[in-house]
């Protein structure tokens, strides 16, 4: 049995289901994406995995225990989540930020240790945010600030970690940046990694493991040689797709069209631009 794992539930807001009758199991010590299009319960599952939404039928396990039954401290040193939304607190500096990370590994009788001062030393150098420590977070770019949150996930140093759409706000370097930072966390420290992402070829060559969900619904999970399939991807994207080995990881890679659209052509057009 995977350590996280969702059975059967159903996912709602108030009245509004989001998704009824999931199961979901999360392989330990593997790189897991969750795919699929908008609004079809991605985030909403990775918030229901993360105890952030509870469940309406089914439960959410952790290490075989009911997730909602654990103690806030037990579950966040063994679960670490990076949510889609965040808010920063009014002027809070970096540092302060992901020093919040060591938050579970303190008690009323604990000091600041040596090890809580190299998990966050460690994280600012994973997400090259060494040189900001000091400036307000609500003063960065986009792309900073969603640094500094994954950052402060990082400092927390759980074998589980679950991340919400990471790479949004970041330009193409820091996207893979931080993915491949994620692919090292699992490769060599063993961390089981759980994200949302939409890019597909992204989630095609860091995932061992996907899951893929349409309308609320989990349609496959498996590697991605066995789930990205053409017609998979017409049925769950609305998109034709050809696919081929990726020349990185030998893994699959997909060049997509939208169905119906016409095919580009075989030589550019020229048009004459007036002095």
């Amino acid at each position: 049995m995977p350590s996280l794992r969702a059975d059967d539930i159903t996912m709602a807001y108030d009245d509004r289901v989001i998704g009824e009758n999931l199961t979901v199991g999360v392989p330990d010590g593997e790189f897991t994406v969750i795919l699929g299009p908008n609004a079809c319960g991605k985030s909403t599952l990775l918030r229901s995995l993360s105890r952030l939404l509870k469940p309406t039928a089914g439960t959410v396990y952790l290490d075989g225990k009911d997730i909602h039954r654990m103690r806030g401290k037990d579950l966040a040193t063994r679960l670490g989540l990076l949510p889609q939304s965040t808010v920063t607190p009014a002027g809070i500096p970096v540092l302060d930020l992901v020093r919040r990370g060591r938050y579970p590994h303190q008690s009323a009788l604990s000091r600041w240790s040596h090890e809580d001062e190299a998990s966050v030393r460690r994280a600012l150098e994973q997400t090259g945010m060494t040189e900001l420590t000091g400036r307000p977070v609500d003063e960065l770019s986009g792309g900073q600030r969603q640094r500094a949150w994954v950052a402060m996930a990082l400092a927390q140093e759980s074998p589980i970690l679950l991340l919400d759409e990471p790479t949004t706000f970041l330009d193409v370097s820091h996207q893979i940046a931080l993915l491949d930072l994620f692919a090292e966390l699992n490769r060599s420290a063993g961390r089981t990694i759980v994200a949302v992402l939409h890019d597909i070829n992204h989630a095609a060559r860091y995932a061992g493991h996907l899951v893929v969900m349409s309308a609320g619904r989990v349609v496959a999970q498996g590697s991605p040689a066995e789930v990205l399939t053409s017609d998979l991807l017409a049925e769950v994207f609305d998109v034709e797709a050809t696919i081929i080995e990726d020349p990185v990881n030998g893994g699959p890679h997909i060049i997509t069209r939208h169905q119906g659209s016409r095919p580009a052509p075989t030589a550019p057009i020229l048009r004459k631009v007036a002095p």
